[in-house]
């Protein structure tokens, strides 16, 4: 792609609406030439990988800048109408994306940087996929901890407790090797604090010839350090989870501000681990020539952390106070 071209398509716009179309052309959420090659970075050569990704990125500030400036040059234009700039006029309100899906499309571009794919799949979810080839049969007490939503007159059905069976259907589709991640909305029966009957999670899975815990933790230090763009430190420790072995959980600690938050002290982010050979094989990977690490976080406590927020449930009050502060 010749990006050197946007640089003389963008200043000879001549109207808003041409500017927006071009925009999502270029930046656009499913089909933008941009996205699309932030996603095609995982396919690019190891050897050239850095460098076709240092270039990309270069050019989406400047084309960002370039439309931003454009822009403002659009909206300063002289329409023929008299305009008294001597009157106060009341401020216009603009709306903003919420913190969470704002957090969810950092942590699409940070891991696409890193060459992982993005899949969603369903919140109602079969019990099969929700926890049967999670290796978690009828009879397990992992079961028991998750407090399932059951979906009433519908047989085997449940609201979804992980994102964990979008990693099912990826691998199901999907030839070794790989890396993806799945972010989504996720359902459990906590309520508190630092839980909520529904929250949001991202997932991860890497799977290859020859990864190893190195690369996890590697992948998730490098990652939450950069979406959460504070100091902080980590601190992984043994757990146990049915589809992982051997599994961790990992837990940070940060400095802040709040006498109210939790600064100082060790916070349980999320699991990890190697990817069990029983899920492996439960959709047709031979877990004897693949192996591989996933792993899941909550959205809402790495954005706790970031902003300072003592309580989860502000998130979802709907208070005005709350949100314009971001």
């Amino acid at each position: 792609m010749n990006w050197s071209d946007y640089e003389v398509t963008i200043p000879a716009v001549k109207t808003a609406n041409e500017l927006e179309t071009l925009e999502q052309k270029l930046f656009g959420r499913k089909s933008g030439l941009i996205t699309e090659a932030l996603k095609g970075i995982k396919d690019v050569a190891p050897e050239k990988k850095k460098e076709f990704a240092a270039d990309l990125n270069m050019w989406k500030k400047k084309l960002t800048i370039l439309i931003d400036e454009k822009k403002k040059e659009l909206l300063g234009a002289d329409d023929g109408d008299s305009i008294d700039i001597s009157l106060n006029l009341p401020k216009k309100e603009r709306g903003h994306l919420h913190l969470i899906p704002e957090f969810i499309r950092e942590v699409e571009e940070v891991f696409g940087r890193m060459g992982f794919d993005t899949a969603y799949g369903p919140e109602i979810e079969t019990e099969e996929f929700n926890f049967n080839k999670l290796n978690i049969p009828a009879d397990h007490p992992a079961r028991d901890g998750q407090d399932t939503f059951w979906a009433k007159g519908v047989k085997n059905t449940v609201l979804r407790t992980h994102t964990s069976p979008v990693q099912i259907r990826y691998m199901q589709e999907h030839k070794p090797p790989f890396r993806m991640i799945c972010p989504g909305k996720v359902y459990r029966k906590d309520s508190d604090a630092t839980h909520s009957p529904m929250f949001h999670q991202f997932e991860g899975l890497m799977i290859g010839k020859n990864i190893s815990l190195a690369n996890l933790k590697a992948v998730l230090v490098t990652s939450l350090q950069e979406l959460i763009g504070r100091k902080v430190e980590f601190r992984f420790r043994t757990g146990y989870f049915p589809f992982v072995e051997p599994g961790m959980e990992m837990d940070m600690m940060w400095q802040g501000d709040l006498s109210t938050s939790r600064e100082g002290k060790w916070l349980e982010m999320g699991g990890c681990g190697m990817v069990h050979p029983n899920v492996l094989e439960g959709v047709g990977i031979d877990s004897k020539e693949w192996q591989g690490f996933a792993f899941g976080f909550g959205i809402e406590r790495p954005l706790m952390i970031k902003h300072q927020i003592p309580d989860l449930r502000s998130f979802y009050e709907g208070d005005l106070r709350f949100l314009r502060q971001f």
